[in-house]
């Protein structure tokens, strides 16, 4: 079931992704050609699909929720972008192709990451995209800074960044993780519930439970892989965190612990959706594919 729900929303998502990389002055062709080989080409669209799987688990119809999808891809792939540049993680490799600074260059990379950012909030404030009220767009575009600024993404990567060669405890790893990967995750899911237009505080409170859930596993599941599997399934390169000295969680808890705490979080983001009827399955099946995932 998820392949078919991952192709539908993945068509639906790129379609209007690809609407947002027309390039609107000559002189411009080469910022938006690096904005869109950052985007277009390749990803698993996992957030795009959490905002339209939260969307439907309130009877929405998807359609309302194309702008709130894209908007979270964007932010994801100019974090991406930041994240690959020699200043941060220095990956040659994403998506199974050359980083954007490697493609382009390094000041063409770091230009085009801000310019997907600031697309991201355009997408969320344009009605033409985000057809819901405007009191709706301005809780969605809150939320979603929220998420990418200090308080969330660009906060964990700080203390990532600030945490190689440390060793944490589990309570600190999971701060940094449910900033730097978690908060984007759980955005994509309220952004997707607010945009059914349908979402009271207590749907948004067990679907917050699950996004923190998936969110964590998410990223212990990542940690694994980066043991696991290699660069050519990933697409990026394997064993990066090792040879970084960066504290995960195989290396906090061990392998097999590793493994059973992400079943944990996946049991854990089950039970958050009790309350919902058929129409959260792929939400449920999301929970299942980001701990069995192999890249």
């Amino acid at each position: 079931m998820i392949e078919t729900y991952q192709a539908r929303c993945q068509q639906r998502v790129n379609a209007t992704l690809n609407q947002l990389f027309d390039t609107p002055r000559p002189e411009l062709a080469r910022l938006y050609q690096a904005m869109r080989y950052s985007v277009v080409d390749g990803g698993k669209r996992v957030r795009p699909l959490l905002v339209y799987g939260a969307c439907e688990a309130l009877d929405g119809d998807p359609a309302q929720a194309n702008g709130a999808a894209c908007a979270v891809e964007l932010i994801h792939a100019y974090s991406l972008v930041h994240d690959d540049l020699p200043a941060m993680d220095d990956d040659d490799l994403r998506r199974g192709q050359p980083s954007t600074h490697k493609a382009f260059d390094e000041a063409c990379a770091i230009l085009a990451g801000d310019g997907l950012q600031s697309l991201a909030f355009e997408v969320l404030s344009d009605v033409r995209y985000t057809p819901q009220t405007a009191e709706l767009r301005l809780q969605m575009v809150a939320s979603l800074a929220r998420a990418a600024g200090p308080a969330g993404m660009v906060g964990g990567q700080a203390i990532d960044l600030g945490s190689v060669g440390i060793t944490l405890d589990q309570a600190a790893l999971e701060i940094m993780h449910r900033h730097k990967t978690g908060a984007l995750i759980e955005a994509s899911v309220r952004l997707g519930a607010l945009a059914s237009g349908r979402a009271d505080e207590r749907a948004l409170h067990a679907l917050h439970t699950y996004a923190q859930a998936i969110g964590l596993a998410f990223q212990v599941q990542d940690d694994i892989l980066d043991i696991e599997s290699d660069t050519a399934t990933l697409g990026k390169t394997q064993g990066k965190d090792q040879a970084h000295n960066k504290p995960t969680y195989p290396t906090l808890l061990g392998l097999d612990a590793a493994k059973v705490y992400a079943r944990q979080l996946h049991d854990q983001a089950l039970d958050a959706l009790q309350p919902f009827a058929i129409a959260a399955e792929p939400l449920r099946e999301l929970a299942r594919y980001i701990v069995e995932r192999r890249y």
